[in-house]
């Protein structure tokens, strides 16, 4: 007995139908609905985006997330909940990235830190293949017009939330390497460094992550050298949280060894080991291995507190081949982290689910990214 409402784009907020849906299926006519308008269903409190659909129900709400004519709340709660189906297997990841696409005229920084996270959970699973740069030039055709519209600067009238939003943006753009991006965050880096033109707080941290993602071993040797001379805990740990980026095999072991050092607080030390292993898949393998290499050193800094269990957490969930799931449980029984055991557990559960994604969606997506590439689609 499931009550539904049904409301179209020519009112969201007024109710076209009221059915009681009390039997497995039903066929419902709507009458005087135009073909360019969206229709969405609430079922009871759930609402509609935790049935399966088709591509078509899809296609008729990307409008109302193109002229914004769908509310934030309900474009917030779409791409979530798409996500979490696309990542069950209930429908195709394609789909979700045909809906991320439509995103192109969004204003709010919530959606936009939504869509991000999202994007990122899913260009860590496709680390694994060997598509992994179509799926940043998504990003950046995705990021790229709001990125234009915020600009560098702060406008007059702006808001802290677009700052937030401007140092988001910025900041995914610079990791997927928007080159018109990296150019201006290594310009301002240069001034920055040299004292010319001192970065905003709002900036830092995206001008920070775009220019060690893109530098060299000379890059993280500045960046170490800001840490080292910051006077404020809130500087050193915004550069402790990009410090990751980094891509270079040496340079990632010269950051890992940099986690365990004095220069370091402990409580902050998981968050420079997290950040190596979200960073890259060669950052994910580093870190794990640097986790077992180092664990009675770090199971006797951190033992019963939560952050031995974020720094499991942060450490192996993105990984996404099946035998990496048993190889962790077989750590963790020979090495017994008491308080941890349900992270543990549930990160063993993840990677089993990033796994079968990978084998479920890959080609797909792949073949979605391609066609894309080829014949790209009107924004």
């Amino acid at each position: 007995m499931v009550p539904i409402t049904i409301s179209t784009s020519e009112d969201p907020n007024l109710a076209k139908l009221k059915i009681l849906m009390d039997k497995p299926e039903m066929n419902v006519v709507l009458k005087n609905v135009k073909s360019d308008q969206w229709v969405k269903l609430n079922l009871g409190t759930v609402g509609f985006y935790r049935t399966q659909y088709s591509s078509a129900m899809l296609e008729s709400l990307l409008p109302g997330i193109r002229d914004l004519s769908l509310p934030p709340v309900d474009r917030l709660g779409l791409q979530n909940d798409l996500f979490s189906l696309a990542r069950a297997g209930i429908i195709s990841t394609v789909e979700v990235l045909k809906v991320m696409e439509a995103f192109v005229n969004e204003p709010n920084y919530t959606v936009w830190s939504d869509l991000s996270c999202n994007l990122g959970i899913l260009s860590t699973l496709l680390s694994h293949t060997d598509f992994y740069e179509e799926i940043q030039e998504f990003v950046k055709d995705v990021f790229s017009p709001i990125g234009e519209r915020l600009g560098w600067d702060p406008k007059p009238g702006e808001g802290h939330l677009d700052a937030l939003l401007r140092g988001l943006v910025l900041g995914k753009l610079g990791k997927a390497g928007h080159k018109a991006t990296l150019d201006e965050a290594r310009r301002r880096f240069k001034d920055h460094v040299e004292g010319k033109q001192i970065l905003s707080a709002d900036l830092r941290s995206p001008v920070y992550l775009t220019v060690l993602k893109h530098g060299d071993g000379t890059t993280l040797d500045i960046m170490l050298k800001l840490h080292k001379q910051a006077d404020m805990q809130e500087e050193k740990n915004r550069i402790e949280r990009v410090l990751g980026a980094t891509l270079l095999p040496e340079l990632i072991q010269k950051v890992l060894t940099f986690a365990l050092s004095e220069e370091v607080r402990p409580q902050d030390t998981v968050s420079v080991i997290g950040g190596v292993a979200g960073g890259s898949k060669h950052g994910r393998k580093a870190a794990w291995k640097f986790i077992k290499d180092n664990w009675e050193e770090l199971y006797n800094r951190y033992q019963g507190g939560f952050l031995i269990s974020r720094l499991i957490k942060l450490s192996v969930e993105g990984f996404a081949i099946d035998k990496m799931a048993g190889e962790v449980k077989a750590f963790f029984e020979s090495h017994p982290a008491p308080s941890a055991e349900r992270t543990i557990q549930q990160c063993c559960e993840n990677i089993l689910l990033n796994a079968a994604w990978l084998k479920r969606d890959a080609e797909s997506i792949h073949q979605y990214l391609l066609q894309r590439k080829a014949s790209p689609p009107a924004v």
